[in-house]
């Protein structure tokens, strides 16, 4: 058994009190990712059980419920983390009941999804939380039936002392266990002892997904609630001047106001995730969902540029200040400023050996420029939320990834202190960093507050698709330099875009090659940009895989063997001491993909493409097979390995792969948003092309490396090694690279 010596902070922690009409609640002071459960097996639930927020409780009737903080988006996170919990405690997985919480920064702290780090970051504290309940209930049972509480087991949700043959049910003793000083010193399980925690279970919300019960935020309706929409500026670098038909579109059926919203005060300092250029909208509001739109059709807006100006921002403790220059722009612009910047001197990040000295003298040099277009989120759920704000309080509820986050930004708008206000979390129907950036809770909230009225504010598509939040633009150019041997002496990597760089410059094959150069740059935009699944990682897994798959063929080695090669000298004489990965690990992923696809004996008759990558913790590596079919790559086979250390539920991790994989097949191929003087030259599904179900890999295969190692990030480390590895493949089919995302266009040439 594991023992491990905690202190806790009963307020930050957890917290143990009796229930008034007998059981147990439970605090946890991090409890980061389930979501609702459907609970139709169980007909008498306890009335105020929706009142608790923040708390594991169990009932006189041996049922646990947990709440959770954390949004849910599709992870399976709100099936996985309770997983936990239970399995620690030793409850009885079918007498587990969750529900989603409100956002409480009272009782919880990182109530957000993002980064793959909700597994990552809530594995010890979950696991805790689970073994201090239980033990608290062993010292209960121990107490009355005055034995040791060593003597004391525990198996689904009873407790045994099998001496005298006495049991009770978790319930029978759970107001006792209230009573229990939290213990300091707990056991935790031996892993191989886990009988929840590696065994998949179904998702707690499957019931209400396949029968399409109210999930999601755009199912709200309320007793007079009014819809709301905005419209914003047509292009960036305009801004709002004054509506021009106003008295016209008010007497339109259904219409109730038309104002202009001001989303941020000049004075305020951003925070890390409020994130918007459009700073003053337009707001629509009526009885139905058509009639504001046929308003907002026939409203007639006069915009006008706006100058350069900066913003304070915080970034989580870092302050600085941004500029946002004035200005229409357009792709072809942002392609020849990238172009300039690449050729300037750049930022030095990371240097090894003698880089200057090695390309020198190399007896072959390799270079390749690789690029990427800005990317639109386009989540399947619209943007929306409700919003009902009176002078005593605000209540919100919506999809959203950062609550906590907003919640700052939306007590400074409104003035109202944050015990005011309430925002509740729905099911997030798309994700991946858009959420992130909740400006609209704050318009939704604002437009509410002038209205005096319950609001759910709704987004177009069109309005989505052109008001930003995009992957930044790209680009990359990799050198490498060979001896007369062909060995790998020198490597250069010189990476920037629009806004920002994508640089991650202590990775693979940073420490496997003496003489290593990482250096990078960036250019100035007023267009928005954020996070993306797998931020920056998901253009460099694409250059640098595919990059290195052009080095091994100029070095006459096999792509895998290759790899496996460098990931050895980066094991055993490693160069510096930055190197972000574990060189063993990464070349597990390689060693078990190459076993499980049958690469060795399939590579000289199939096209195959081979990537891998490192990034949230974890390792993916994926081998394509695939044919062309009029021009246009069929994707007959994916085979994935991951090590992500221990999976919690194998289903839902599979499955976070498999959708990983689709979704980046069809970014490669299809994904690209481009502007004309400012203004996006896509607005909806017509024009941004995105997979179709027949597109999709005819078969995908998923492996994961099986070892005892916490928790480490699986919604987005799947995704990045997509790109090379489909790149890689369409080569060996078409004897043609692709250095410029999407791949489409190279193919149709």
């Amino acid at each position: 058994m594991e023992k491990v010596k905690t202190t806790y902070n009963r307020r930050s922690f957890l917290k143990a009190s009796a229930l008034s009409g007998g059981g147990m609640l439970i605090s946890i002071g991090w409890l980061s990712g389930f979501t609702p459960a459907e609970t139709p097996d169980f007909a008498s639930l306890p009335p105020d059980w929706n009142e608790l927020n923040g708390f594991v409780k169990i009932t006189a009737d041996n049922i646990i419920k947990i709440m959770s903080p954390n949004p849910e988006g599709g992870q399976n996170v709100k099936t996985s983390m309770p997983m936990i919990v239970a399995e620690e405690l030793d409850a009885d997985w079918k007498k587990v009941v969750v529900e989603q919480a409100d956002l409480d920064t009272k009782h919880f702290t990182r109530q957000f999804i993002g980064g793959s780090q909700a597994i990552h970051q809530g594995w010890q504290t979950l696991r805790m939380a689970g073994a201090t309940a239980k033990q608290m209930l062993r010292e209960a049972a121990a107490n009355q039936w005055q034995v040791p509480v060593a003597e004391i087991s525990t198996e689904l949700g009873v407790l045994y002392h099998k001496k005298s043959g006495k049991s009770a049910k978790y319930g029978e003793m759970a107001t006792a266990a209230a009573q229990i000083p939290v213990p300091k010193d707990v056991k935790l399980k031996d892993v191989k002892d886990f009988v929840i925690v590696g065994h998949s279970q179904k998702n707690v919300e499957g019931p209400k997904i396949v029968t399409g019960k109210p999930l999601f935020g755009i199912d709200i309706k309320k007793e007079g609630m009014l819809i709301a929409m905005i419209t914003h500026p047509p292009a960036f670098g305009l801004k709002f001047k004054s509506v021009q038909n106003e008295a016209v579109v008010r007497k339109m059926k259904g219409i109730k106001d038309i104002f202009p919203v001001k989303i941020f005060q000049d004075d305020y300092e951003r925070q890390f995730f409020d994130t918007t250029t459009f700073l003053e909208v337009v707001a629509i509001v009526g009885n139905s969902t058509w009639e504001v739109m046929q308003a907002k059709k026939a409203l007639k807006i006069e915009w006008e540029p706006f100058a350069d100006y900066t913003e304070k921002k915080n970034m989580m403790g870092r302050k600085l200040t941004a500029k946002i220059p004035a200005g229409l722009e357009s792709t072809a612009d942002h392609t020849a400023k990238m172009a300039e910047r690449m050729a300037q001197p750049a930022t030095v990040r990371r240097k090894d050996g003698d880089p200057e000295t090695a390309f020198k003298n190399a007896a072959k040099v390799l270079e390749r420029t690789f690029t990427g277009p800005f990317l639109a989120h386009n989540c399947m759920e619209p943007m929306n939320f409700f919003a009902h704000v009176t002078d005593e309080k605000a209540e919100l509820a919506g999809p959203i990834q950062k609550p906590e986050n907003t919640e700052l930004a939306l007590s400074s708008r409104l003035g109202m202190p944050l015990e005011k206000i309430d925002i509740k979390m729905t099911r997030l129907g798309g994700g991946f960093g858009r959420r992130s950036y909740a400006h609209w809770l704050i318009e939704a909230a604002l437009i509410s507050q002038k209205v005096k009225a319950p609001v759910k504010l709704l987004y177009t598509r069109e309005d989505d698709m052109t008001s930003g939040i995009y992957r930044s633009a790209y680009s990359a150019t990799y050198r490498a330099a060979l001896d007369a041997n062909n060995n790998l002496i020198g490597f250069h990597v010189k990476a920037g875009g629009v806004p920002e760089s994508p640089l991650y410059a202590n990775r693979f094959p940073a420490g496997a090659v003496d003489h290593y150069l990482a250096e990078d740059w960036s250019v100035e935009t007023n267009l928005t940009v954020g996070s993306f699944r797998a931020p920056r990682s998901n253009f460099m897994a694409a250059a640098e895989q595919s990059f290195l798959d052009e080095v091994a063929e100029a070095a006459g080695k096999d792509p895998i063997t290759f790899r496996l090669e460098l990931l050895k000298r980066a094991k055993e004489n490693p160069v510096g001491k930055n190197n972000e990965y574990e060189p063993e690990r990464y070349a597990g992923v390689l060693e078990l993909v190459r076993e499980k696809s049958g690469y060795e004996q399939a590579k000289n008759t199939r096209h195959l493409g081979v990537s891998a990558y490192f990034c949230h913790d974890s390792y993916a590596a994926h081998v394509f097979d695939l044919e062309m079919k009029e021009g246009m790559p069929v994707v007959k086979k994916v085979c994935c390995a991951i090590d992500c250390g221990i999976v919690i539920n194998p289903d839902a991790a599979k499955n976070m792969t498999e959708g990983a994989i689709v979704d980046g097949i069809g970014t490669a191929l299809f994904g690209n948003m481009t502007f004309t003087k400012g203004v996006p030259d896509k607005s909806n599904f017509d024009s941004y092309r995105m997979i179709r179900m027949n597109e999709a890999p005819k078969e995908i295969d998923v492996h994961f490396v099986k070892n005892t190692i916490d928790p480490s990030g699986m919604g987005e480390p799947a995704y990045p090694p997509v790109f090379g590895a489909l790149a890689n493949a369409l080569y060996k089919a078409t004897g043609k690279r692709f250095y410029n995302q999407p791949f489409t266009p190279a193919l149709l040439e």
